[in-house]
């Protein structure tokens, strides 16, 4: 059986979409028939790893993070209510929210009715489901404890949404104020401030350095405004386009990660990320090294996903995980008075976890830990940039008020 999805049109005329189960596209248009509609499309959405012509293929949709921790949180309670897999999965596919929704689950259904395990359905469909998450699921299915596992799936994923949208969310307003600041210096030197000057021009008077400064700001804004935004445009795709060699990639994120402020954040973010996978991987039965591999793929900066790298090494020639993680890869060898970029608290953390035999629960201690650091140091980061912006934007409004006040300040000294 494969899944197939179709167009239909109703004894009224109108239009009904929906999955069907059949053996065939001839045996899916009989079927819809039988319902009385009239098929109009029919297309496989089954997609394996040995066919390339799938509509799933076609499509340039994906599944969002949250749409994807909605998914395994409806699974893990069908599951735990005592459902089979497969009657799981087509509940899911009756409440999809969209088509592209529904094709992904029923690619999935098919394959395991096809008697592929879950996991294996899931490989097919890696752009949709992470690593992590294919891991997780095909250790579920070996510990028999699946519902449990996706259970703890969907917490983590949910939980990795939330802080993506906080950190979103708390840049939010300063992005915003930013952007009114510069609409609002701009509007006064390409429009007011020349309004205002252009009498003083008249008069033949000689206007202030200040005024005259400003002027030349505003005159190269608004005749050269094209060639700003050009030499911007061009900045930014030079920047891009360097960023896509490996070496010029990781000395930038490794320079990143010792900015003051912004290099903290980030290393906040990237460990919370990798401890909190990390602690559901170990957690659910993953060794150790897989663990390491998929908990590398969720770090941003290629520097921190280096060390992981190397520390993976150092772990498979025997080395403990928290003195494999202790020294970033450019040490050869583990070397105690080389500090590693991790936190020391992960670290200690770690080997707290492996000394006892509780390593899932430390793992995620420290990721809980960096999260809330996180969040401090995102709340510190907006707290300074809104007076900053206040603070920018005052002080050029002041200077454009100035070069107009100015000359009007001459003329009445010179009329007294």
């Amino acid at each position: 059986m494969a899944a197939f999805r179709y167009i239909a049109l109703t004894d009224s005329g109108a239009t009904a979409k929906g999955v069907i189960e059949a053996e065939s596209a001839r045996h899916a248009r009989a079927l819809i028939r039988q319902q009385g509609l009239a098929p109009v499309e029919v297309d496989a959405i089954a997609q394996t790893a040995d066919s390339g012509s799938s509509v799933l293929r076609k499509q340039r949709g994906r599944l969002r993070t949250t749409a994807l921790a909605l998914l395994t949180r409806q699974l893990a309670t069908l599951l735990s209510a005592g459902l089979p897999l497969e009657r799981a999965l087509s509940a899911l596919i009756e409440q999809a929210e969209n088509d592209y929704q529904r094709d992904i689950l029923a690619a999935v259904r098919t394959d395991v009715l096809a008697g592929s395990s879950l996991a294996t359905a899931l490989n097919a469909q890696e752009r949709d489901f992470p690593e992590i998450y294919r891991a997780l699921v095909a250790a579920g299915e070996q510990s028999g404890d699946l519902a449990k596992v996706l259970d703890r799936l969907a917490t983590y994923l949910e939980d990795r949404a939330s802080l993506a949208q906080q950190v979103l969310t708390a840049f939010i307003y300063p992005a915003l104020l930013t952007l009114v600041a510069v609409l609002v210096v701009i509007l006064m030197l390409t429009y007011v401030l020349p309004q205002v000057v252009a009498v003083f021009d008249q008069s033949k008077q000689k206007l202030p350095l200040v005024t005259v400064l400003v002027m030349a700001a505003s005159d190269f804004l608004r005749h050269w405004w094209w060639l700003l935004l050009a030499l911007l445009a061009g900045g930014w795709w030079s920047y891009r386009r360097a960023l896509r060699s490996d070496v010029v990639r990781l000395r930038h994120d490794a320079a990143w990660l010792n900015l003051p402020i912004l290099g903290r954040l980030q290393l906040s973010l990237d460990t919370a990320r990798f401890a909190s996978t990390l602690a559901i991987l170990v957690g659910g039965g993953v060794p150790i090294l897989k663990a390491l591999e998929a908990g590398a793929a969720t770090i941003s900066n290629r520097a921190l996903r280096r060390d992981v790298d190397a520390a993976a090494v150092r772990v498979r020639e025997g080395a403990p995980l928290a003195r494999a993680l202790s020294v970033p890869a450019e040490n050869s060898s583990i070397n105690k008075h080389v500090r590693g970029r991790f936190p020391p608290v992960l670290v200690h953390l770690i080997a707290s976890g492996e000394s006892t035999g509780n390593l899932p629960d430390m793992l995620q201690r420290a990721a809980r830990i960096q999260t809330e650091e996180l969040q401090r140091r995102t709340l510190t980061l907006t707290s300074l940039l809104q007076p900053v912006v206040v603070l920018v934007m005052g002080a050029a409004v002041l200077v454009i008020v100035l070069a107009m006040l100015l000359p009007i300040i001459e003329i009445n000294m010179l009329v007294k």
